[in-house]
């Protein structure tokens, strides 16, 4: 079992960390070569749970091609956390999520779709590991890997720095390629580390104000559907 806070060297894949337990992160799975997903494979990858929204889940011309070969022994499994456009988030967040400060806004718009995330955590927990995304692998996957860090009992400094450090991948991605649309550059690091401060301080005050257990409880989350996913995330086991 790797270490929480690793990154996953999947060939490929971008901004992909160790959460917890058997919970992976990472960015867009299509970034992804047959090497890297035989790699996740080999590492337990059993369930890809894809946060983003149906529209989104397309491969582009500069992805690379792999067969659906690839995939097997894997389910693929959409979960988003949001409605696309939804005027109650975008009049907070502008087109979409791009800041912690607004997780606590998406969580209060639709709770049962954070639900409906650890419903299928809960539901991949008996087939083995499991790798969430989004987009960019920094705040819809960082909202749900806080979520589970907060579940696995880690420390705030280990919550901050797990966005910090996808912050800090992803920020590294648009440095070597681009970023791909203009509500997105690099930051220079001047500028990047204070920003990454208050942000992660942000992710923390997001789960430890939420209280995920009771949240997820409150909203739908059933007791054995908990149990599974604490089991997962190494909740109290030493993985």
């Amino acid at each position: 079992m790797s270490k929480p806070g690793r990154s996953m060297d999947w060939d490929g894949a971008v901004n992909a960390w160790h959460v917890a337990g058997g919970v992976y992160r990472m960015g867009r799975r299509e970034w992804l070569t047959e090497a890297g997903w035989q790699q996740a494979y080999n590492a337990g990858i059993r369930t890809v749970l894809d946060l983003r929204n149906a529209a989104e889940a397309r491969r582009r011309d500069t992805d690379p091609v792999v067969s659906r070969a690839a995939f097997q022994g894997m389910a693929v499994v959409a979960a988003p956390t949001e409605e696309p456009g939804d005027p109650r988030l975008t009049a907070v967040t502008g087109p979409y999520l791009n800041d912690p400060a607004y997780y606590a806004d998406n969580a209060r718009i639709f709770p049962e779709k954070l639900v409906g995330v650890f419903q299928a955590l809960a539901a991949a927990a008996s087939r083995g590991d499991v790798v969430l995304h989004c987009a960019a692998g920094r705040d819809r996957s960082g909202m749900v890997a806080a979520m589970v860090q907060d579940l696995a009992g880690d420390s705030d400094q280990d919550i901050a720095e797990g966005y910090r450090r996808a912050a800090r991948g992803i920020n590294e991605r648009y440095r070597t390629h681009g970023p791909p649309h203009d509500r997105e550059r690099y930051v220079e690091d001047a500028e990047l580390e204070p920003l990454l401060e208050q942000r992660g301080l942000a992710v923390v005050d997001f789960v430890r104000t939420l209280d995920t257990r009771n949240f997820l409880l409150r909203n739908g989350l059933a007791s054995h559907e908990l149990d599974a996913v604490l089991s997962l995330c190494g909740a109290g086991v030493a993985r």
